[in-house]
């Protein structure tokens, strides 16, 4: 389970341009759940997946994964237990290293690097028969750089890589809104697979209304450092994305838009 606690988050604290985005939010993620999360831009909905993940800090407040508070843990001790794939393809693996070399990279995830050969020839196989279930052809090109890749077999890619090893959540920010829509589909298809086969907690942001409608269990809509609507299970499976662009026009109506 994933808690946020009477969070607070403040940017350019003591400058003109000071801006609390979050004051007292709060939000609890059961294990098991695909949370889609929606929103206007500013609304708040990356600052707070860098707020779980540490790359950004809080003024007040507590983040709890398992009931142990995350805050003072460093971002790289928290992705021993947070897999997150991101917008841009390129993030996700490293461009000058071979496939090969890229998910051996991402099988040592939290383990301590020797001075023994960096590819177990033994996984290699393993690495091959998990590319191969994407269907992209991606297990006979092993020797090829990640850098020669198309965006949509590195975003595929970054998606086997980053659930490699056990993680408890998975985030997922916009990893598809860089793609094209053929592809972004094809990405989106493959999450929802691997979410269920691992039985993964997931959060993805997005900006496709009709993504946060089909995919996951949980939707969430943000507005200013707030949640403005939260639905699940039945509620959740009932929303149509013609509910969620009403409920964006009413914001845009009332903030004078």
């Amino acid at each position: 389970m994933l808690e946020l606690k009477h969070v607070q988050k403040i940017y350019n604290r003591g400058e003109v341009t000071e801006t609390t985005l979050f004051d007292d939010f709060s939000l609890t993620v059961a294990d098991g759940e695909f949370l889609s999360i929606v929103g206007s831009n500013g609304s708040g909905k990356t600052s707070m997946l860098n707020i779980i993940c540490g790359s950004i800090p809080i003024e007040r407040g507590d983040i709890l994964i398992g009931g142990k508070s995350m805050v003072g843990v460093p971002e790289h001790h928290r992705y021993e237990r947070i897999g997150r794939v991101y917008q841009d393809p390129a993030m996700g693996t490293c461009p000058s290293l071979t496939i090969t070399e890229n998910m051996a990279l991402a099988d040592h995830k939290g383990g301590r690097f020797g001075l023994s050969r960096g590819i177990n020839k033994a996984r290699t196989a393993a690495y091959r028969e998990m590319l191969a279930s994407l269907g992209l052809g991606l297990e006979d090109k092993m020797d090829v750089r990640a850098g020669a890749l198309s965006g949509g077999q590195r975003q595929a890619m970054a998606l086997i890589m980053t659930t490699m090893t056990p993680i408890d959540f998975l985030i997922l920010d916009e990893h598809t809104a860089a793609l094209d829509p053929k592809t972004a589909e094809l990405i989106m298809e493959i999450t929802d697979r691997i979410v269920k086969e691992k039985h993964l907690t997931a959060m993805m942001v997005t900006h496709n209304l009709r993504y946060a409608v089909e995919y996951g269990n949980r939707i969430l809509m943000m507005h200013k450092g707030g949640i403005v609507l939260d639905r699940k299970g039945e509620e959740k499976k009932n929303t149509s994305v013609q509910d969620l662009l009403g409920l964006f026009t009413a914001i845009s109506i009332e903030c004078g838009n």
